[in-house]
This record gives C-alpha cells, structure tokens and sequence, in this order.
C-alpha cells in the first residue's frame, strides 16, 4: 500500500493478522456482523535502534552480566582510633521558633513560584518569563500572607 505523510511516501505492508470466525453473531447499526478472535496478539518488533538517555539497547534478548573478577583481599590495618563522640546541644527555643519561621517562608515562596509559573503557563508565556520574580526580589508579596492558610490540606 502506497501512502505519503508530509511529503515523503513510503509502502506499507500492514502485518497479517490471523483470526478465528466463532459462532458469535452481533449488530451494530442495524447491521449484522461476526465476530472474530485473534489466534495470537501480534507483537511488533522495533527495527529501530533504542536509545535510553544516550545508551543504546534492545528489547527481547536476555543479556548477560558481565563477569567480574574477585578483587584481591586485601589485609586491612589495625583501625585508627576513633575521637569521642561529641554531644549535640539542643536547640534554644528561639533557633528552633527562627527555622520553623524560614521553614514556613520558603514553603510559601515554593507554593507562589508554582502558582506564578501556573499562571503565566495559562497565560501563554514562556517558562522562564515566570520564574524572576522571586528569583530576583527573594520576598514574599506582603498580600499573599494574608490569604495563605497555615494547615498542610489547604489547596494552591
């Protein structure tokens, strides 16, 4: 079968289906029809070389691993002697109220880049044109804390 799509033609030999004709007899559109079942799923088989993040390979034959020599072993030395663990002091109350507060603020800079970026994707601008509000300002719009809701169900 001769066919052209954008200008190239090309043949195409569709690949031949075998079927069964059963008893089943239907309509569709007040027509009547048989129905048939396929003997075996035709499956296709790529005659293109596949290529996954710039690594060729192919698809139906089993490969092998490759086989390593043992590495050598090796005497290990007598193990260094090892500092004292050091204690962590617990965080003041203020250090922890001060990383809850950016934690907070770079949570809702993440949420209004997303909802920038959203909006300028409905808009038609390109992604880029988006993202250098925050980016150049690094502020979060006095506005948008009024209206942002603290709890982790609230909607963006």
């Amino acid at each position: 079968m001769k066919l052209t799509y954008r200008g190239v033609s090309y043949d195409y030999t569709p690949p031949v289906v075998e079927s069964n004709v059963t008893d089943d007899v239907g309509k569709f559109r007040g027509v009547d029809i048989r129905f048939r079942t396929g003997k075996k799923a035709p499956v296709q088989q790529p005659t293109l070389d596949l290529v996954y993040r710039g690594v060729a390979y192919q698809t139906g034959t089993p490969e092998a691993a490759p086989v390593v020599a043992p590495a050598p072993i090796v005497a290990i030395a007598a193990p260094a002697p090892v500092a004292p663990a050091t204690t962590i002091t617990p965080l003041s109350t203020e250090d922890r109220a001060r990383m809850s507060m950016m934690g907070r603020h770079r949570s809702v800079k993440q949420r209004q880049q997303s909802m920038l970026t959203r909006l300028a994707t409905e808009a038609g601008l390109p992604e880029d044109a988006a993202k250098y509000w925050n980016h150049i300002q690094g502020k979060v719009h006095p506005s948008f804390w009024a209206t942002y809701s603290r709890s982790g169900a609230a909607a963006s």
